[in-house]
């Protein structure tokens, strides 16, 4: 019975890590890197110099359907309104990380 509960349980782990979002396989290191050579000019320390109110601090996220990896990496690739396309200009992967970065930064304020 507890070999079963183990097998239960390894399989359970290994599902997880092998179907998690890309936010969770991001790398934030790297992130940081395209984010401060592509975003910091209007987004530095998670402001928003175009339009105050649409910053990437974790309230203004959740406020405007951003706050996941699914959503900043659409609005990173796609652009809206003020915000130009990043799609053409970076990879898929550096995008998933730059969506990584600004969730880790939002959920610890920017510091």
């Amino acid at each position: 019975m507890k070999k079963m509960i183990t097998v239960i349980l390894l399989g359970i782990a290994i599902f997880t890590f092998a179907f998690n979002s890309p936010a969770l396989a991001a790398d934030t290191a790297s992130g940081a890197k395209v984010f401060s050579a592509n975003c910091a000019s209007c987004h530095a320390g998670g402001k928003n110099l175009v339009q105050a109110d649409k910053n990437l601090k974790k309230e203004a996220l959740q406020k405007n359907g951003l706050y996941s990896a699914e959503a900043i990496i659409s609005q990173v690739t796609k652009g809206k309104n003020a915000m130009p396309a990043f799609g053409k200009r970076l990879k898929s992967n550096q995008i998933e990380d730059v969506a990584a970065y600004v969730l880790s930064q939002a959920d610890n304020g920017w510091k």
